[in-house]
């Protein structure tokens, strides 16, 4: 696997583009990625019983079309809560999209990310839609107004692209998300688009990106809300000229994990821009009875508000951790944990077999000040592990939130 440039234009037979309309105040607003050719694909939605209308339009799209050509995306208005109308304004979107590049509104999947429960301005909705068609091209150029476009509160913008040799035919895979607040496990919190010039059926596809976001997206967390307009879309044109891959293919390993790094990267970015945020915490679980223990244990650790807090003040005060853990609902023996932290800094064990070490707290607080944390629970029940990932809760993050309709 080669890291590339390029992003969400790094797979053959995919443009994008990126323009301002007046969503937002200042900012690009308005994003659209599109394929030359057909392409299979596949979705993954908020688990939040509030659904935004995008969210709605693109899962009956999944649920009833083949093939599709384009993804339009809105930012600075999340078009949820906002009734019939709201309905409506997603279908307008559709529409004008696949006006603009000859398709069926059905061949156009859309998103939406901002605020909620305000009413889209159609007017300048129309206005960026025909400006984002006649601006679209390849490139990493294209590719990076395409995701500044998709942010909200995000302070950088995500992408990622790779290349893996696949038989004859080199396979590219890149992707954009965008993410910064309301990041929690189950889906995430967030938009994700990832693009491929591989050959791959509908069903696989959609098998993969399910197993993929398992150990991606639902491994994250930044501060507990689930969003009303998660979504992770995939496409796939084909374009390569690779064989088309399937679990059985000689070579679909290679595919697959490059596929899955695609996505734990972008999972990853999206926590480094937590709101307020100032340092990236990764948590492991290791010796656990089973993966979904490993994956519960290591969640419940990184959602805690009380461990981000915690985190932010450099404070080695490990018993919310074991806390977390014990109201996981994962069962394990809590007088077999050992507890560490480490860092650039250096590394420290503060419990071992459920008993708490006397430690050197002036090492602890400078490990636990670095940018990068590294939080290691080893249980002693089992040979599964699993990692998660977050940040830490600051101030700022309650004065983004605080201000974020000002």
């Amino acid at each position: 696997m080669k890291i590339i440039e390029g992003g969400i234009t790094a797979a053959k037979g995919f443009s994008a583009s990126g323009v301002y309309c007046g969503i937002k105040k200042r900012k690009k607003d308005m994003a659209l990625v599109a394929s030359g050719g057909p392409c299979t694909f596949a979705g993954s939605f908020t688990t939040n019983l509030v659904k935004a209308a995008p969210v709605v339009w693109d899962q009956g799209i999944v649920a009833s079309e083949e093939t599709v050509r384009a993804i339009v995306v809105n930012s600075g208005n999340a078009n949820a809560c906002t009734a019939e109308q709201g309905d409506e304004d997603c279908k307008m979107m559709a529409s004008l999209t696949a006006e603009a590049l000859g398709l069926r509104a059905e061949e156009v999947l859309v998103c939406s990310t901002g605020v909620i429960g305000v009413p889209l301005p159609m007017d300048r909705v129309k206005e960026g839609i025909a400006s984002a068609s006649k601006t679209l091209a390849p490139g990493p150029e294209a590719a990076a107004d395409a995701a500044t476009a998709i942010c909200t509160t995000d302070t950088f913008t995500k992408e990622v692209a790779v290349s893996v040799q696949i038989g004859d035919a080199t396979v590219h895979i890149g992707g954009m998300a965008k993410g910064s607040g309301m990041i929690h496990p189950n889906m995430a919190t967030m938009l994700s688009f990832i693009t491929t010039d591989a050959a791959i059926e509908k069903s696989t596809l959609q098998a993969l990106l399910g197993s993929s976001i398992i150990d991606s997206y639902n491994m994250i967390s930044v501060d507990g809300d689930t969003s009303t307009n998660d979504t992770v879309l995939v496409l796939a044109n084909g374009a390569s000229g690779s064989a088309l891959l399937s679990e059985t293919h000689s070579e679909w390993e290679t595919f697959k994990n490059a596929f899955d790094y695609v996505h734990t990267a972008l999972a990853k970015l999206v926590v480094r821009d937590g709101e307020g945020a100032g340092k990236f915490l990764e948590v492991t679980v290791q010796g656990a009875r089973d993966k979904e223990t490993a994956r519960t244990l290591a969640r419940s650790i990184i959602s805690s508000n009380l461990v981000k807090t915690a985190f932010f003040g450099s404070d080695a005060n490990w018993g919310r951790i074991l806390c977390a853990m014990g109201y996981s609902g994962a069962a394990f023996d809590p007088r077999s944990v050992d507890l560490y932290f480490m860092s650039e800094k250096g590394r420290i064990q503060v419990v071992e077999g459920g008993v708490p070490l006397a430690f050197d707290e002036r090492l602890a607080r400078a490990i636990l000040s670095e940018r990068e944390v590294v939080t290691l629970a080893s249980l002693k029940d089992g040979e599964e592990s699993a990692t998660a990932w977050g940040c830490d809760l600051s101030y700022e993050y309650v004065r983004i939130n605080g201000e974020y309709r000002s």
